[in-house]
Parts: structure tokens; C-alpha cells; sequence
């Protein structure tokens, strides 16, 4: 028995699954995938995209009677378009979620249990700004509201309870320790970084926390001053990156700039001048620095390929909580989606029974005489009549109504046909004419 009204879906790629080129090349068209599915006319209702250094995700809300295998199949064909690669190489990258999994997933996934680092902070973060982004494109849905919503409840809960996250794991960080034996002292490491996105902010407020202090900002986009001078930073001016790399130990690029920001010629260039980065750490899904930059002699390239590979595990006890807490998450979840979508049946039978009541003492009042004082005592009478039955009739409804949402809740469809069964049995009250 079908008793629901919407389906959640997700499709999802990971670095689990692909490799970061793969996954680079599905996330180009991000941005204008989720207006994309929330446009097409057959399924959704609403979609909301997580694109990340190491995933792809899109959420989408099904609505009733819509097909939810049309769904994915538009879907598809939209990540397609937006990637510009072929619909059935597209369609063999992704994993498709449907009903307790796609929570369950979601809720791993801000957690930071299904990262490159377990329980790494920036995922959090990046799970409400997908949120605010669909809010702001018009394509987020009430479903995906209250998924992503629990989604950063579920995350919070699990770095209170838990301490993932507390000593500052993170893609960045391990990164940095990759990077660390290969400089100075931090408090006189020279840093470049670019970039003014959120991997960015992260990677600077990492290098502080280190003690790094020589840190100049450069912006493919221009826009290191405001980024740079209300976080502490210098500034590399616009067309000045090249000259920077010459006095700088460690780049940190994270900008994600169409067609990369580094290549070998420049870096080789500013190390025969003398200087020049001894390490250099990409963090970009679309490569801000060319491979070839890691052939150089005497430096170092750390990529997104390298932290996925030197990412240390986690201790056992904390992770197995925090999976206890997202499966909790994910029944109380479930259960709230059940009962909304049954409660409609509910709501019929009670308003049948209860709308049958208010007509029937609207009819007696209108019925009653009004002018003597003897009619007074008759119209008190009819008014203690009302109010009896009007007991007797919610103490009828309640023992079914309470049967009814539990089994929702509980996702026991059969129980929850025989509560909506006794409640139909309950007859519209008449009162005396």
C-alpha cells in the first residue's frame, strides 16, 4: 500500500568511487544543474546540488504522482549536458538513493563520516551553502528544506557528542602536515594563497593556527583585498602572482579557476631567479596547478590525490558513535516524513466525523427558540448536548488517531490501515431534532 506523497532522491560521485578528474569534469556545470532539473517538466519539485573538492551530489524532491524513474533519468541526462559528456558514461559514474538511504547518506556526509578525512570540518559548511544557493536559485523544495536542515542538525550533534573535527582534521589540514617537513619553521614560512573561496578561508585560518604569518592572498577573479585585509593577510596585487612566487616557500592553491592558475613555466621561472616555492599544495578540483608543476626538480606537488592517500584513519570508538548517532538521526527522520505523509488520511476521517458535529450544533442552535426565558434554559440544554457529544466523539477518535500515527511512524502500513479502517467506522454523530 502506497501511502506516501513525494520521493527523495540522490545521485550521487565520490572520491570513494572516481577519480578527481572524473569528478572535476561532473562538477564544471554545477551551478546550473539544479535551476536545470527543477525545470524540467516530468518529475521534480525541487533539487539542490553539493558540489565539493571530492563529490557530486544532487537532491532531488519527487513530487506525487510524478515518476521517480523519469526523475533520474532527466537528471542524468542534465549532469550530462552540464559536463558535456555522454549520458551513458554519466549514468555509469553515478549511484542512485532512493527513500531511508538518501538521508542516511546525507547525513554521513555532513557528518564528514564519508570524507577524504573522517570528521573533517569544512563538509558542514558546505552542506547549508548548497542549501542557501538552491534557496537563492528558486529550487529547493520543502522536503529538501527539512533534509538539509536535519542534514546540519545531524553534523552538530555529532561533533558535540563525539569530537570529530576538534583537533582540526581536515582536507586542508592534512595537507599541511604533508607539506610541513619540506619548510621552514611555520613563523617563517613565506605563503602564497589563491583563492577566496570557503577552501580558501579554511586553508588561511589553518596556516594562522600553525603560526604561519607571511601569508599573501592572489585572486584569479580579483578579489584578494576584501578577502586578504579582513583576515589578517597580504596582498598579491592582480598580475603580480608571478612576481610573489619568487620570495614565497609554499603555495596554497584552492581558487578553482577555469583553465588553472600555475603551470611549470612559471614556477620554474621564479626558481631560477633564486626562490621560488619549495612545496606547492593544490586543493582545486579543476587543477589550479598543471601536473607537469610536480616534475620539477626540488619541489614538492601535494594534490587532492595525495591527502586521499596519506588521509590518516580515525580512531574506531568516536567514528562508531558517530555512525550510531546518523542512523538515529535518519529513523527519527524517516518517521517524521512517514507520519506527515500519512496524516492526510487522518485528517480526512477526523474532519468527516468532527464536521459532522459542528453542523449539527450550528442546526440545533438555529433551530432553538430565542425568546423567552424558557428558551434561554433550552438553548443551555442544547449547548450542554453539544459539548457532551463533542467529548464523547474525541474520545472515540483519539484511541485510532494515536494507533494511526504510531504505525506511520513506525512504517507499519498494515497497522496503520486497520487504525484508518476503525476510524472510518466511526459513524457522523446526529444530535436529537
Amino acid at each position: 500500500m502506497n501511502w506516501g506523497a513525494v520521493v527523495l532522491l540522490s545521485l550521487i560521485a565520490s572520491h570513494r568511487d572516481l577519480d578527481l578528474e572524473l569528478l572535476e569534469r561532473l562538477s564544471v556545470g554545477a551551478q546550473s544543474v539544479g535551476r536545470s532539473v527543477a525545470a524540467i517538466g516530468a518529475a521534480p519539485t525541487g533539487a539542490v546540488v553539493l558540489a565539493t573538492c571530492n563529490r557530486f551530489e544532487v537532491y532531488v524532491e519527487v513530487g506525487a504522482g510524478r515518476d521517480a524513474d523519469t526523475a533520474v533519468v532527466e537528471t542524468t541526462a542534465v549532469i550530462a549536458s552540464a559536463a558535456g559528456l555522454p549520458v551513458a558514461d554519466v549514468a555509469a559514474s553515478l549511484h542512485v538513493l532512493r527513500g531511508r538511504d538518501v538521508p542516511a547518506h546525507l547525513f554521513s556526509v555532513a557528518a564528514g563520516l564519508e570524507s577524504m578525512v573522517v570528521g573533517e570540518r569544512e563538509i558542514s559548511g558546505q552542506v547549508r551553502r548548497s542549501l542557501t544557493a538552491a534557496r537563492a536559485g528558486g529550487t529547493t523544495s520543502t522536503g529538501l528544506e527539512r533534509l538539509f536542515q536535519t542534514a546540519s542538525r545531524a553534523s552538530r550533534d555529532v561533533g558535540t557528542r563525539t569530537g570529530l573535527g576538534a583537533a582540526g582534521r581536515s582536507v586542508v589540514g592534512v595537507a599541511l602536515d604533508l607539506a610541513e617537513a619540506d619548510l621552514p619553521a611555520w613563523h617563517e614560512t613565506r605563503v602564497v594563497l589563491v583563492g577566496t573561496g570557503s577552501y580558501a578561508g579554511a586553508s588561511l585560518a589553518a596556516l594562522h593556527r600553525r603560526g604561519a604569518r607571511g601569508v599573501r592572498v592572489y585572486s584569479p577573479s580579483g578579489r584578494a583585498a576584501g578577502f586578504a585585509h579582513s583576515r589578517g593577510a597580504g596582498v598579491v596585487p592582480d598580475g603580480g602572482l608571478a612576481a610573489a612566487l619568487a620570495t614565497t616557500d609554499l603555495v596554497v592553491a584552492c581558487s578553482g579557476a577555469v583553465g588553472g592558475v600555475l603551470d611549470a613555466d612559471m614556477v620554474a621561472a621564479s626558481r631560477a631567479a633564486g626562490g621560488g616555492p619549495r612545496v606547492v599544495v593544490d586543493l582545486a578540483l579543476r587543477h589550479d596547478v598543471h601536473p607537469s608543476v610536480g616534475e620539477l626538480p626540488g619541489l614538492r606537488l601535494i594534490d587532492l590525490a595525495s591527502v586521499r592517500e596519506q588521509a590518516p584513519a580515525e580512531h574506531s570508538e568516536p567514528v562508531e558513535l558517530a555512525h550510531r548517532l546518523v542512523a538515529t538521526a535518519t529513523d527519527d527522520f524517516e518517521a517524521g516524513r512517514r507520519a506527515r505523509e500519512h496524516d492526510a488520511a487522518i485528517v480526512v476521517e477526523r474532519r468527516r466525523v468532527l464536521g459532522a458535529l459542528e453542523k449539527e450544533a450550528v442546526r440545533l442552535r438555529e433551530t432553538a427558540p430565542e425568546s423567552t426565558s424558557s428558551d434561554a434554559g433550552a438553548h443551555a440544554d442544547a449547548d450542554r448536548v453539544v459539548q457532551a457529544l463533542r467529548r464523547r466523539t474525541r474520545t472515540l477518535l483519539h484511541g485510532p488517531t494515536v494507533r494511526a500515527r504510531a504505525a506511520a511512524r513506525r512504517g507499519d502500513d498494515e497497522a496503520f490501515a486497520a487504525a484508518i479502517a476503525e476510524l472510518a467506522a466511526i459513524p457522523a454523530p446526529a444530535l436529537p431534532v
